[in-house]
């Protein structure tokens, strides 16, 4: 029976000129899950991630914590994140001057990703983004595909990727593959609502295919309340 243990990166520079690097936070984060891994003796055979920066970071700083530089590391951009950044501009074309005034800028963006992921994912203005969500629902599939595939060779693999694309692996998983639309857009709102940075999903292959044990576990940080961030 193999495993799937698919991580959020650490937390990104959100406000920076650069967001996609691990703030100093986020590399501690993935520090501390690495040295969680190794007192729990979990030892990934391999280690997927996708092509962002703060998903190179991420498996750094992992390794780092594990003491084990030597796994080896597969790139699969499947496991990317959507384009936020472009789907939170079509709903708000103005988002960041109003968030730079905000009192609680973080709060302020959510409040808008919210809103403007609501829009993306409803199904109906498809032809104005870059990546649809039924596009980017492939994109995950075949990503979760590939990834279940490499278990018949490695019992346990780490992917290391971000909020929107294991909260839909989970939403298809959990709704089923061929759920409507709108029902898997709903369930993956809901979750990626939720995700905690370094949050740890854990994924069980069987005789039926892949199913969810766990969603988003992070008792590594929960001790460290500076450590528990969602952005």
């Amino acid at each position: 029976m193999g495993r799937l243990l698919l991580v959020r990166h650490g937390q990104a520079s959100f406000g920076a000129e650069d967001y996609d690097a691990l703030s100093t936070l986020g590399a501690e984060q993935a520090r501390v899950l690495g040295e969680s891994f190794a007192r729990r003796g979990v030892k990934p055979d391999l280690v997927l991630r996708g092509s962002l920066r703060r998903h190179e970071g991420t498996v750094a700083g992992l390794f780092a914590g594990l003491g084990e530089p030597g796994i080896p590391v597969t790139v699969d951009a499947g496991w990317d994140e959507f384009d936020f950044q472009q789907v939170v501009a079509i709903h708000r074309p103005l988002y960041r001057e109003e968030i730079a005034g905000h009192e609680q800028p973080g709060r302020a963006f959510q409040e808008i990703f919210e809103a403007a992921t609501g829009r993306w994912s409803s199904g109906g203005f498809d032809a104005e983004y870059a990546e649809s969500f039924p596009a980017f629902r492939d994109r995950v599939t075949g990503a979760l595909e590939r990834a279940g595939e490499l278990l018949r060779e490695h019992r346990d693999i780490v992917v290391v990727s971000s909020g929107g694309p294991i909260a839909l692996a989970v939403a298809m998983l959990t709704a089923g593959m061929t759920a409507d639309a709108a029902t898997l857009a709903v369930v993956w709102s809901s979750l990626n609502r939720v995700a905690v940075n370094t949050g740890v999903t854990k994924l069980v292959s069987g005789r039926r295919g892949l199913w969810m044990s766990t969603y988003n576990e992070h008792s590594h940080v929960e001790a460290d309340q500076r450590l528990l961030t969602y952005r």
